[in-house]
């Protein structure tokens, strides 16, 4: 599941195929990380959103107050559980992202993004969370789901990930009509590659 993400390409060209105009320009980002704004889809047009949604006043199951961020909401219980009600649909373009593999201190990065260059689009949700004195902080999760046979020896998660003609049902469309667009992403579409550690560069 995406942990790290990176943009290094203009999203004009998307934006025009979606019939959007262009979000605001912005420097490449290759290591995009939990906690750090990211530009995000609305059906209200384009929106910085923080990568990290507190549950603020959300209960679990068990009528306890959820404490933890969420980076990632899990696809089988994003439109059933207490801890997402409320939520808004929106979506979250990226080049691609990282995952790790190995152990502690020998980790190897691997890079995970389309074979043809499209921009991979995140299925994901958000509200806006009212901050101490009154500051309103926009706040974004990517859904997940089960990986499909390309990444699930990398990760036991990924990303789900929409096709542009989907983007306009999972943005406006019933639950029913977004929960069937939340499967894995069809094998041998994405190219995967060893590659430095994202958060090693630059050190």
């Amino acid at each position: 599941m995406p942990g790290r993400l990176f943009l290094t390409s203009p999203l004009d060209d998307l934006a025009r195929d979606l019939g959007q105009p262009p979000p605001p320009a912005a420097p490449p980002r290759a290591n995009i990380q939990p906690g750090e704004d990211i530009t995000c889809l609305t059906r209200d047009g384009w929106r910085a959103m923080r990568w990290e949604l507190i549950p603020q006043g959300r209960k679990n199951a068990r009528g306890r107050p959820v404490m933890e961020t969420l980076i990632n909401a899990r696809s089988e219980t994003v439109f059933d559980k207490s801890a997402f009600d409320g939520l808004k649909r929106c979506v979250v373009p990226v080049t691609g992202w990282y995952e790790w593999t190995g152990e502690t201190r020998r980790k190897q990065a691997w890079s995970l993004q389309q074979a043809d260059g499209a921009p991979c689009l995140f299925a994901a949700v958000y509200d806006v969370w009212q901050a101490p004195g009154g500051r309103e902080v926009p706040q974004v999760a990517t859904v997940t789901c089960a990986p499909n046979a390309d990444v699930a020896p990398i990760h036991h998660r990924m990303g789900v990930l929409l096709e542009p003609d989907a983007v306009a049902t999972w943005l406006t469309g019933t639950e029913e009509d977004a929960a069937a667009l939340m499967t894995p992403w069809p094998a041998g579409r994405l190219a995967i590659a060893k590659c430095d550690d994202p958060n090693e560069q630059g050190r």
